[in-house]
């Protein structure tokens, strides 16, 4: 961890249109179907990504070979208002399964209107993992959650 490097965190937000409870259930039940298939960790190419809906869920994704990585665990899940869940991924994209080296994902989902919910993402205690540099670099480029979000934006129209 790098010296003086304190709550370090991406935040990206996109509106879609949709009630709460779809944009909640998109991003969450149907998450495999919006998720680039590119962004996977394990050797065979991504099969499936999966959050459990419940605190203590595994986030995961299964690979064509049948093969399973974790990602992370679900801290909170709380429909249709919030997500949370942990980040294993270290910046070389590599598992560990440390709760100490992790950083923490929360996703709110707010009503702007009726219709209309606006979903914002911060990427939390980046500053955790073993070298945060990399973890922020990765998530904050426009590959990172800013990419993710536009797919999800268009899986919810």
């Amino acid at each position: 961890m790098t010296t003086g490097m304190q709550n370090l965190s991406v935040t990206k937000s996109v509106t879609v249109r949709a009630p709460r409870t779809r944009a909640f259930a998109v991003f969450t039940e149907k998450f495999f179907t919006w998720w680039p298939a590119s962004h996977h960790i394990g050797a065979a190419e991504l099969a499936d990504a999966v959050i459990e809906p419940e605190a203590g869920g595994r986030w995961y994704e299964r690979g064509v070979d049948g093969s399973e990585c974790d990602w992370g665990r679900v801290l909170a899940f709380d429909p249709p208002d919030r997500l949370v869940l942990s980040w294993h991924l270290q910046g070389d994209w590599t598992y560990d399964p440390d709760p100490a080296k992790a950083s923490e994902v929360e996703v709110r989902f707010v009503e702007d209107e009726p219709g209309t919910t606006r979903v914002e993402l911060s990427h939390r205690h980046i500053e955790r993992h073993d070298v945060p540099e990399d973890v922020a670099r990765g998530v904050g480029s426009p590959n990172g959650w800013a990419g993710i979000l536009a797919s999800y934006a268009e899986a919810v129209a």
